[in-house]
């Protein structure tokens, strides 16, 4: 058992009050000029103050706080100087039973007095109270109080979920206790140490056997498969909170913190950590008593250096957000709105770019599709320029990159400060036919234009100009074949459209868990799935689509059948496309364009790129028609950022003095996304218009038809 420097100094200030005590023959009542006694009180075991249920039984039903005061004792477990404001005290024996806690919280109301420290007697009297769901005996008024002996730390119980039983119900039985995580307790990391919006602090959050899954990533939206795991997930986690708001860029109770060998990744078990149970902000937190190093995480998905698909196939294709990545602050060209949303410091530009080029180098892709890169053109100076000289100047010539060009609207791809983007090896594939721009949906409504009805009273709607980023699409040639890329970012789930204000949630998450602006991330799919229809050769489509992987826009985009479903998927309304009117109602989508979801088809719903809220999923996404399908010899999610730190990304904002790496890890908060294709190299032309016959004539070949005409005497590739 490790022991805290709380812990630590506790008992130096009870051994030296133990001495003084021995040598005055005072008692502890003198020391701590508390006249309060609990002789010839009647005491209430904790546990029967705890009960068995989720509220004291002392409480009456509809009330928060007993009638009369209650007297109890126990053995202090834990000092809480500020979450809290009071200590946690627990019954040395209990009752043993598995229904009931045996551990306390008593509120002071302000720093209980020095001498109360963990591993001393003590007796208290007060009401019991339901603080916001927290049993609690509060004596802030007036602190009645009786310290007894020293009779050391008591150990910490291990924590047990039973078969069956939620996590949220095991902690209810040992709230206000002291207890142990262990490696049988099977607690791993769901949210790695950061903000947390509720209380606005800095913590980590755990779940029990795995980190918990977005719903709407595996289960369609509003099924009660969805309802279902939405439930389980708000059921099944546990905030691992300091006493106190943590400095910036230390993790308490983790002083060996750091981005090369002491990091927290997504994923890890967590052992050998003792805390107390508390509840807060609607969630049970568990408050460390000692410290833990990096040994203590069982890391089951540990760093790679690469990609394992980095060498497989004949060309691979990566999809990658790189977080804002702006240089116009430091000397390049001018994005469309002369915002930066990336780095503030040249040095923090810097260290972006390289963590973002050696893992571009890494993952050793073809074809690389960029979203979040700044719109400042392809000149000299812009964004897009400055990251491929970099990554160039890291590889050997036949690896390097060159970008597509963009000549329309001077350059820029829609009018928003950041921009997708492709790179790609001139070695490997060549241009075929001119870049595309492909415009997106916009919102325009007018303030008051429309109404709805809040509790009897009619308001009217603010206005909204909403808007996304356009989509970029380009053809290539290899071996003979044609393959169309399109890259995309669509909105937002953060920002709210007009949909969510008539649906009243433009201040809450909508009840079918897919974020805001659902419906206008709709219309930029209905969009794409028409731009793609009908072209000729393989086609894929990836891109950061803002949406999870069972969500209306990935359905519309692959195998949404009206007839087959309940679930009804609408365009927006009052949306516009190159200056036309488009969609002035919602449009109901009847059947999807058959795209095929290749992270679906090869690893089954539940992969992830990102991480949200302490759940995981893909937003992410790689989908290809038919004969693009047939080639996909892997895919992989290189899980370098979801699930690693966001204290380890390039700003220093938040992260004070923790030393950043330049390594891969954290280069960006999206995972890249890479597939492995098949594309035999052919002997001659001739060869290569016969497979694109057979393509043409008889459909999809697939992958072992193109291994078949290899054997017939195709040439593959070395």
């Amino acid at each position: 058992m490790r022991v805290s420097k709380l812990s630590a100094i506790s008992l130096a200030i009870t051994l030296v009050m133990s001495m003084q005590a021995q040598a005055k023959a005072v008692t502890t009542q003198d020391v701590t000029a508390n006249e309060f006694s609990c002789e010839g009180k009647t005491t209430v075991p904790i546990y029967e103050i705890q009960g068995a249920g989720e509220m004291s039984p002392f409480i009456a039903a509809g009330a928060d706080e007993s009638i009369h005061e209650v007297t109890t004792k126990g053995v202090v477990t834990a000092r809480a100087e500020r979450l809290y404001k009071g200590f946690f005290i627990q019954d040395p024996q209990g009752d043993g039973s598995p229904l009931t806690s045996d551990g306390i919280f008593v509120h002071w109301g302000d720093t209980a007095p020095a001498e109360i420290v963990p591993g001393m007697q003590i007796c208290v009297t007060g009401k019991v109270q339901e603080y916001a769901g927290f049993t609690q005996i509060n004596i802030a008024q007036q602190q009645q109080f009786h310290l007894g002996n020293y009779v050391g730390e008591l150990p910490a119980t291990p924590l047990h979920i039973a078969d069956g039983q939620s996590l949220a119900e095991a902690l209810e039985r040992v709230e206000g206790m002291k207890v142990l995580l262990d490696t049988a307790s099977d607690m791993k990391v769901t949210r790695s140490f950061s903000l947390d919006y509720d209380s606005y602090r800095n913590n980590m959050v755990l779940s029990h056997k795995a980190p918990l899954m977005k719903a709407t990533q595996v289960y369609a939206p509003l099924s009660a498969e969805a309802i279902a795991l939405n439930r389980a997930n708000i059921a099944n986690q546990l905030v691992v909170e300091s006493d106190y708001k943590a400095e910036h860029g230390e993790v308490p109770y983790f002083p060996s913190f750091n981005a090369d060998n002491g990091y927290i990744r997504v994923g890890d078990q967590l052992t050998n950590i003792e805390g107390v149970i508390g509840y807060s902000y609607e969630q049970y937190r568990f408050m460390p008593t000692n410290d833990i190093s990096a040994s203590d995480f069982i890391r089951h998905h540990d760093r790679t250096v690469a990609p394992a698909i980095a060498a497989q196939g004949d060309l691979r294709v990566a999809s990658f957000n790189v977080l804002n990545f702006f240089n116009s602050e430091f000397g390049g060209d001018k994005n469309p709105l002369g915002h930066n949303r990336g780095a503030k410091l040249e040095s923090e530009m810097l260290l972006q770019r390289t963590k973002i080029v050696n893992a571009m180098a890494a993952m050793n892709a073809d074809i690389i599709g960029l979203m979040e890169v700044e719109n400042n053109g392809f000149g000299k100076l812009s964004a897009i320029q400055n990251l491929v000289d970099a990554l160039n100047a890291k590889l050997a010539p036949e690896q390097a990159y060159q970008f597509v060009k963009v000549t329309d609207n001077d350059g820029f791809i829609g009018t928003d400060a950041i921009a997708v983007g492709i790179l790609y090896r001139p070695a490997v594939v060549a241009l075929a036919d001119a870049a595309q721009i492909i415009a997106t949906p916009e919102q325009h409504v007018a303030e008051g234009a429309l109404t709805r009805i809040n509790e009897g009273v009619t308001e009217t709607n603010p206005a909204y100009h909403k808007y996304q980023r356009h989509s970029l699409m380009q053809s290539f040639s290899i071996n003979g074949n044609k393959l169309t890329i399109v890259v995309n970012h669509f909105k937002s789930k953060g920002s709210g459209c007009l949909e969510d204000w008539l649906s009243f949630n433009e201040d809450s998450e909508p009840v079918d868990l897919q974020g805001k602006c659902n419906a206008f991330r709709v219309s930029a799919a209905k969009v794409i799935g028409e731009s793609v229809t009908g072209l000729n050769g393989d086609v894929l489509v990836i891109g950061d689509l803002n949406a999870y992987g069972k969500e209306d826009p990935l359905a519309v985009l692959t195998d949404y059948d009206a007839s087959l479903t309940e679930h009804v998927i609408k365009t927006a309304s009052h949306t516009s496309l190159n200056g036309a009117e488009h969609d002035a109602q919602g449009r109901v989508i009847e059947k999807g364009y058959g795209l095929i979801n290749l992270n679906t088809q090869a690893h089954g719903p539940a992969t992830y790129s990102y991480s949200y809220g302490g759940e995981l999923g893909n937003l992410d996404h790689a989908l290809g028609n038919t004969s693009l399908a047939a080639r996909v010899v892997a895919i992989e999610d290189w899980h370098i950022n979801a699930v690693e730190s966001s204290l380890f990304e390039y700003s220093s904002k938040y992260t004070g003095d923790l030393v950043k790496s330049d390594n891969g890890y954290s280069s960006s908060d999206h995972d890249p996304v890479i597939i492995a294709l098949a594309y035999p190299e052919v002997q001659d032309t001739k060869d290569a218009d016969a497979i694109m016959t057979a393509k043409d004539d008889g459909g999809s070949l697939g992958y072992l038809g193109l291994l078949l005409l290899s054997a017939l005497g195709f040439r593959p590739k070395a």
